[in-house]
């Protein structure tokens, strides 16, 4: 149950805190416009500062020197995102590095997986996606399920209908034909 008091305090901290939003919100976003590259990045920096001034709204002195705090949280804040974006940034460059090497290492297509390959990609993505997952990163229908979020069951019979389509991309290979991707009658079942 809350006391009277502390519901009194609560208001007196939110009055407080809008009075420090309203009068310097401005004034931050300004700040943080002309220290970051984008209108976003400064709106995550405001959003951050007045969350700090919020927590610890004891700290923050009164008048004037409000927005001297502030801006020293906003700087802090920016500081903060630029951290992250270098350390994003510098992942980023070792993970594209690692890929890179990682297709370097891999084997060429055989023929006959190229031709597997090739009739996939005459697939629709729906069909290429369920029977990627199942085939290459080894996943049951029920967990290609999941992670198409669908259910168990139409995830069993997507695949189903997408070998069938698969089979018929690659006879349609073999004998130089194009294949034909019309639903059969068995298939809209």
């Amino acid at each position: 149950m809350t006391r009277p008091e502390d519901a009194l305090s609560q208001e007196l901290a939110e009055a407080r805190f809008r009075r420090l939003y309203d009068g310097h919100g401005r004034e931050v976003l300004a700040y943080a416009l002309r220290r970051t590259p984008d209108p976003e990045d400064a709106a995550d920096a405001v959003a951050e500062t007045f969350l700090v001034a919020w927590r610890r709204g004891a700290e923050v002195p009164p008048g004037p020197e409000a927005r001297l705090w502030l801006y020293g949280v906003a700087r802090l804040t920016i500081a903060n995102q630029r951290r992250g974006e270098n350390r994003r940034a510098r992942l980023s460059q070792r993970l594209r590095a690692d890929l890179a090497e990682a297709i370097a290492m891999q084997p060429e297509p055989s023929q006959g997986e190229g031709t597997v390959i090739s009739a996939l990609a005459r697939l629709d993505p729906d069909d290429r996606e369920i029977l990627r997952l199942t085939a290459w990163e080894e996943l049951t229908p029920a967990e290609a399920g999941r992670a198409l979020e669908i259910s168990a069951v139409a995830a069993r019979s997507r695949l189903h209908r997408a070998r069938r389509r698969l089979r018929r991309a690659l006879a349609a290979s073999d004998s130089g034909a194009a294949p034909s991707f019309d639903p059969t009658p068995e298939e809209e079942q």
